[in-house]
């Protein structure tokens, strides 16, 4: 069998607001010429899930969030906000151009590699009306297990848009809600101007793009209070899908294989993205696996997850957007 006959489901990928991540870059004067180190001061991406390990325990105590998270779903959103502009809109232009931003991704050394990731497991909480256990009572998962439920970590890309814009990626089981978005934070704008009056700072700017639960885009941005003195305030516009358009909820797997059927491999993972995805995620892996549970981090079920995620932003001046 050749490449061009593979089709490799990532049901992500066929999700209409990733795919209008593609769109709202490339069809929109008003973005792309700002999609880079020069106006965006960092880049978050976030899967975040209510559930627990459940009665999966034995596939997910051998495999860890890391695995079965990261080289798919969140890479996948990654690479579509780190891609050049492919020359045409077919499978083959855009294909190579994600597995050129995942091939660009900074391989870290081992010592790197345990400094810019967290990796953590949840403990018993009560959420809501139901007590969750640890995850380490969970059947078929070892009491001394090491695998994380959490992981969280950050990319720098050594290519010249990206230069000095980190990517910070977090996914975990068992956190406060559902949701999964990629929040682009644009650099903060002088404060000269505004330096005799009381503002003391000024909203960020972020541009977010929910995929789930909620299907939109919000612009945050600045504006002035009403009143007689120059106040400023973080205000938000939001575009719903629903508002816009009839289209009935799916899963994305609907698009995926009438896709198949049509023979468009446009959303379809190839090897070489595949496998530079990999090429990312293994250095981390080795490294945990020689720090065995030195380093592996507690949060509580239903938290935002551990504090070490926080503190890896932190070191940076950054902080992560809510879950909730």
């Amino acid at each position: 069998m050749e490449e061009h006959q593979i089709y490799r489901i990532d049901h992500y990928l066929g999700k209409e607001t990733v795919q209008n991540i593609l769109v709202l870059r490339f069809a929109n004067g008003l973005f792309e010429p700002i999609w880079n180190r020069d106006h965006i001061d960092h880049v978050q991406i976030t899967v975040a899930e209510t559930l627990t390990v459940g009665r999966r325990g034995r596939f997910y105590d051998a495999t860890g969030a890391l695995r079965d998270m990261v080289p798919n779903h969140l890479f996948q959103l990654f690479s579509l906000v780190a891609m050049e502009p492919p020359s045409r809109f077919e499978a083959h232009a855009v294909r190579s151009e994600k597995a050129e931003a995942l091939d660009a991704v900074h391989v870290p050394s081992e010592a790197d590699a345990l400094r810019d990731s967290v990796r953590a497991q949840y403990v018993a909480a009560r959420v809501g009306d139901n007590e969750v256990e640890d995850y380490r009572r969970t059947a078929d998962v070892t009491p001394d297990s090491t695998t994380e439920t959490y992981v969280a970590l950050k990319l720098m890309i050594d290519n010249w848009r990206w230069a000095g814009v980190p990517f910070y990626l977090r996914t975990g089981k068992a956190l406060k809600s559902k949701r999964t978005e990629v929040a682009i934070k644009f650099k903060q704008a002088p404060f000269a101007m505004f330096r005799d009056t009381p503002v003391d700072r000024l909203a960020q700017n972020f541009l977010v793009i929910s995929i789930q639960p909620d299907e939109c885009i919000g612009l945050q941005f600045s504006a002035k209070v009403p009143g007689p003195v120059i106040a400023i305030s973080g205000v938000g516009m939001t575009f719903k899908y629903q508002d816009y358009f009839d289209a009935a909820p799916s899963t994305g797997y609907e698009t995926l294989i009438y896709d198949c059927m049509i023979g468009d491999a446009i959303l379809f993972q190839r090897a070489d993205g595949v496998e530079a995805g990999w090429r990312v995620v293994q250095p981390f892996l080795d490294a945990w696996r020689g720090a065995g549970p030195n380093g592996l981090a507690l949060y509580e079920a239903g938290s935002e997850g551990p504090n070490e995620a926080d503190q890896l932003l932190a070191r940076d001046g950054r902080r992560w957007r809510p879950i909730a």
